[in-house]
């Protein structure tokens, strides 16, 4: 979650955060809980420290504590101790200056960290730029004097000093020991690594403070059985990245294939504490396996935490596991990921860790709106020697019938989990852009179609293979709708829920479940072998049993001789060739056209491009004169940018996708479908290429006053009607051809289809409906087809929550904005403001309250309140025509909490 939101809403205007952090501040015997900001104002930049009562989502949860100008008297340098240096993954601990007072912190370690310390960097190089003219800081008295107490900072710690010392002398006695002979130690010997990096130094001293390093490595550094991979860092330029191109197009010539030993294991835990040993799962191989990667769902149902950041119980699960691990070797912790209950734990023998690299970690909530994190995934992608690999838990929709909703989490976590590369120029890495993918967790895909009787009859004979052939999971691979590409063992274990906690009993309760196969071990990729794929019986403390599967997998190894001999190769060719020939390529074709647009539906083409040059190339889609992009808002694509080793080819994926912003003009045709892409080559020439297509008019994003006027579907108008439309809905003089209906006829299906069958469903306008239902609701109110709304009560609420969003001017006009906050503490002025808007948005307004409080009459059915109605209704009724601030946040619902209690009228 960007907990930066919650730190905008305590700014004024003029300022912005421009990346938030959570860390833990470290003193001599204690560690507490801050959010770190990065907020500019007028070009001078300064660092804020919050305390939070929990995952930052609003202002109400920070509190600023202290504030740090970044001058030049500001430094920040990345220190860790040994122990921590013997942690791959390890979390970034810094030390911050400034003038006398300094500060120690411990960072999460992955790229938002990483992106967070490169903006302070890059704010603190912005200041060197200019050391005779110093910032003021005149605007940050103002949160000096609203901030309490003495500061965090004025807690001072030990000596920057004395850790860099202790940290130098550990390098020296790590090198002086180390006497490692073996040709992958030599390797490991030689790695560009960063132990300790002074952020507020240039871009050349950061680079030339990297050292060697023999002990496990960091990953953030790279180990040479991945040297192909140095190449993607930022400070390689066009020659470079030539170089990689060729390294990776000719990788089998330098590597060779090893197996090691994956062990996987997934946990349905119920909210439960540890109550047994988890040996009898995790130790249950003869031999010690090379990886563990453990997932656990349901980790704390508690509604706290769902809110705050941290559970004990992560802390007790971590223990239980790190105790069950095979006892006959030794592992080092690589990486924890926690979203919610969703949690991933990542161990390596220790003999490996150090070929382990480049570790990223990243969450995706599936729950309302798309964000909350009680259902979706978390994901570890790492490098070990040359291959990457991705392993993602997660912990899918609930409910037999809701299989649909399972699919659709799937593809939202395969769309929206993606990765940062080193390069930020690159494009994120998403989930299937990796050598190996391992995917584990609560699936929660039933049994369907099939009496509990006779399932349970089938689990007595063992004859799980006719069982199997109930399975929606097995269903929905096999009509290609899901997890395509990807591989299942053999079932022969029988189902692993439900059954009553703390036995072996099937689920007695009232709702007696039908046995299901919720929890599974899914992979997709080369030289894969399963050895093994089965439930753990003796582990009684959930109502799930724990799955485990061990993958043989063959990993790309480098022979650092063939390596050689490659990079060397190449780098004459290019050589030989950089200066004699210019890039070229071939494009599939150079038109494009996109039929029959629609509001929020992604349409996409692919454009191939074929090196059929002498030399790989670098490609850019390139800005036009006068354009602030290089293409239309309504159009992306992806990659933007990239290289093509020679003879090689790329698919570029031309997407379109109509939203809020761009639906006004298309539907009013001011705008069109139609645009010119600059295709760039580097020391190349430009390709140009053509998109267009046609859009169907939508009432999302029309106006309230044009959809009164309009008796007919929007999509029955001729194009010039709805111009006229537009036209006359700009001008208050026009002259009226007919009496305008009272309110949209759209919105009055929706919330009539509401109000007739979703008066009493439980958390409506809480839980989020389907994609395709949408889909066909839309089409129902653009087109007049059916007469009656498709979809499910929770869709046919998005889709009016969407409407509202849509509309280019608000319900409560944005001239009326600044009435309605000087006016929320009466509740008859704000009836006065309401009386003053045009007719048909007064009438809008009425509506929709009118509804609201009906819902509220049924409360205890669908558990709305008037808090959580104002919070939603009122950022979509009353937005603000700039930056909506915190204060004036409450406000609007203030103002619109008036219009919810049932004397209103």
């Amino acid at each position: 979650m960007d907990q930066s939101v919650a730190i905008q809403e305590t700014l004024e205007r003029e300022e912005n955060c421009v990346i938030a952090v959570q860390c833990d501040v470290l003193f001599d015997d204690a560690e507490e809980s801050r959010l770190l900001g990065l907020v500019e104002s007028t070009k001078e930049n300064a660092i804020f420290i919050y305390t939070h009562r929990r995952m930052a989502i609003t202002a109400d949860d920070v509190s600023l504590e202290d504030i740090l100008p970044i001058s030049l008297e500001f430094s920040v340098v990345e220190v860790s101790s040994p122990e921590e240096l013997a942690v791959v993954g390890g979390d970034t601990r810094v030390r911050v200056s400034f003038q006398d007072e300094e500060l120690e912190l411990r960072l999460p370690f992955g790229s938002h960290s990483r992106l967070f310390l490169s903006e302070v960097n890059r704010a603190w190089s912005d200041v060197c730029k200019s050391p005779t003219q110093q910032p003021k800081f005149e605007w940050i008295s103002k949160y000096r004097r609203a901030s309490r107490g003495q500061g965090v900072v004025k807690q001072t710690l030990t000596p920057l000093g004395n850790t860099i010392t202790k940290l130098n002398q550990h390098r020296k006695t790590e090198k002086s020991s180390d006497k490692k002979g073996n040709i992958d130690k030599e390797k490991a010997s030689n790695s560009v690594t960063q132990k300790s990096k002074a952020y507020s130094s240039t871009e050349s001293q950061a680079i030339s403070s990297r050292e060697d390093r023999d002990d496990l490595v960091r990953s953030s550094s790279h180990t040479p059985s991945n040297k192909s991979q140095i190449l993607a860092m930022p400070q390689f330029g066009l020659r470079d990245n030539l170089i990689k191109c060729e390294l990776l197009k000719n990788e089998d010539l330098y590597t060779y294939l090893e197996d090691f030993s994956i062990f996987l294991g997934t946990y349905n835990v119920n909210g439960q504490i540890p109550k047994e040993s988890l040996r009898p799962w995790l130790s249950c191989t003869l031999n010690p396996p090379d990886i563990y990667c453990v997932g656990f769902q349901e980790l704390d149902l508690s509604k706290e935490a769902f809110f705050f950041n941290d559970t004990p119980k992560e802390l007790e699960w971590t223990k239980a596991v790190t105790e069950a691990l095979h006892p006959d070797v030794k592992y080092a912790l690589v990486k924890l990921v926690r979203l919610v209950g969703i949690m991933l734990i990542f161990y390596v023998k220790k003999e490996h860790a150090e070929f382990i690299s480049d570790v990223e970690v990243e969450t995706v909530g599936t729950g309302i709106m798309g964000r909350m994190g009680n259902k979706g995934a978390v994901a570890i992608r790492f490098r070990f020697h040359n291959s990457d690999i991705c392993v993602v838990n997660s912990h899918l929709a609930a409910h037999i019938e809701e299989y649909e909703r399972r699919n659709q989490d799937y593809r939202d976590i395969c769309s929206r989990l993606l990765f940062r590369q080193l390069d930020p120029t690159q494009p994120p890495l998403t989930i299937m852009k990796h050598d190996v993918v391992l995917w584990i967790g609560d699936l929660n895909y039933r049994l369907s179609d099939v009496e509990v009787e006779y399932v349970k009859e089938l689990i007595s004979k063992k004859n799980f293979e006719t069982l199997h052939n109930y399975d929606q999971l097995k269903r929905q691979i096999n009509e290609k709708a899901v997890f395509v590409g990807f591989v299942e063992g053999e079932i022969t274990f029988q189902p692993t829920y439900k059954y009553d906690t703390g036995s072996d009993m099937w689920d007695t309760s009232e709702k007696c479940r039908v046995p299901a196969w919720c929890d599974r071990i899914l992979w997709r990729g080369k030289n894969i072998k399963q050895q093994h794929y089965q439930s753990h019986m003796a582990l009684k403390t959930s109502d799930h049993k724990p799955v485990s599967s061990v993958l043989v997998t063959g990993i790309k190894r480098v022979n650092a001789d063939d390596y050689k001999k490659t990079f060397e190769e190449i780098v004459r060719n290019i050589d030989k060739m950089e200066n004699e020939c210019i890039p070229s390529v071939t494009l599939s074709k150079q038109e494009f056209h996109f039929k029959d647009l629609k509001f929020m539906q992604h349409q996409a083409e692919t454009l191939s491009l074929f090196n059929d040059g002498q030399v790989p190339c670098q490609f850019e889609f390139i800005q036009k004169p006068n354009e602030p992009t290089y293409c239309k808002p309504w159009l992306t694509a992806n990659p933007p940018k990239g290289f093509i080793a020679q003879g090689g080819s790329v698919d570029i994926e031309l997407e379109v996708f109509v939203n809020r912003s761009t639906a006004p003009d298309l539907n009013s045709g001011k705008e069109q479908i139609e645009d010119i892409l600059v295709l760039h080559l580097e020391r190349g020439k430009d390709y140009f290429i053509s998109v267009a297509g046609n859009y169907m008019p939508s009432c999302y994003g029309t106006s309230i006053r044009s959809l009164c006027q309009l008796r007919e579907p929007i999509q029955d108008m001729p194009p010039e009607v709805l111009r006229e439309l537009v036209e006359m809905s700009g001008d208050k003089n026009a002259a009226k051809t007919e009496k305008p209906l009272d309110i949209p006829k759209e919105l009055w299906m929706m919330v009539d289809h509401l109000f007739r069958n979703a008066i009493k469903q439980e958390d409506i306008f809480q839980q989020p409906g389907l994609r395709t239902e949408f889909a066909e609701i839309r089409d129902c109110l653009d087109t007049g087809m059916p007469d009656s709304l498709p979809g499910s009560n929770h869709s046919v609420a998005e889709a009016l929550l969407l409407f509202l969003d849509a509309l280019p001017e608000p319900v409560v006009p944005f001239t009326f904005y600044q009435q309605c906050l000087e006016s929320c503490s009466s509740a008859s002025l704000c009836e006065k403001v309401i009386s003053m808007l045009p007719q048909c948005h007064q009438n809008v307004f009425n509506y929709l309250a009118a509804f609201l409080r009906e819902l509220l009459k049924n409360s205890a059915s669908n558990r709305l309140d008037i808090n959580i109605l104002a919070t939603i209704f009122a950022s979509l009724l009353l937005r603000s025509p700039t930056k909506q601030d915190l204060a004036e946040k409450r406000k609007t619902q203030e103002f619109f909490q008036h219009f919810l209690t049932q004397g209103s009228s």
